[in-house]
């Protein structure tokens, strides 16, 4: 393996890990639906399921969102050979991709749905693994709009 693939798969399973740490530790310390604040009306952590996609759109498909996730992982493992060296960035992005990916893909294969914790109040609740893929669509469109 390659220096290139190992900082990839570095980094996406340091996403899965700490992806499944924190959502393991809400699992075993917080009741469903308990809210817990961090900071009063700013940031709580919820335990909450989600059957859907992020921000709980399409609730229900997790079929889909399994499949789906599956085809990502796949593209990935496809392109990874066309990343080049020098393109640290790319990656990164890449590796926050898969991580999240994978990460989600446990919840969903495993518990049937999506743990989620991280409560902004004026924002869905989401996980590590969804800042993760967030972060990563943002680095790829910002890369993509360079070329």
């Amino acid at each position: 393996m390659n220096k290139k693939n190992i900082f990839i798969f570095s980094i996406a399973l340091f996403i899965i890990s700490v992806d499944q740490l924190t959502k393991f530790f809400i699992k075993i310390n917080f009741q469903l639906n308990q809210p817990v604040p961090i900071i009063s009306n700013i940031l709580h952590l919820t335990y909450i399921t989600n059957t859907g996609s992020a921000f709980g759109l399409f609730k229900g498909l997790s079929i889909f969102f399994i499949l789906f996730s599956i085809v990502v992982i796949i593209i990935v493992f496809y392109y990874l050979k066309r990343i080049k060296n020098n393109e640290k960035t790319l990656q990164f992005s890449v590796g926050l991709l898969l991580g999240g990916t994978v990460g989600n893909l446990i919840d969903r294969l495993f518990y049937g749905a999506v743990v989620d914790f991280i409560d902004f109040r004026i924002w869905p609740v989401f996980n590590i693994a969804d800042s993760a893929v967030t972060i990563s669509v943002v680095f790829l469109i910002i890369l993509l709009w360079k070329k």
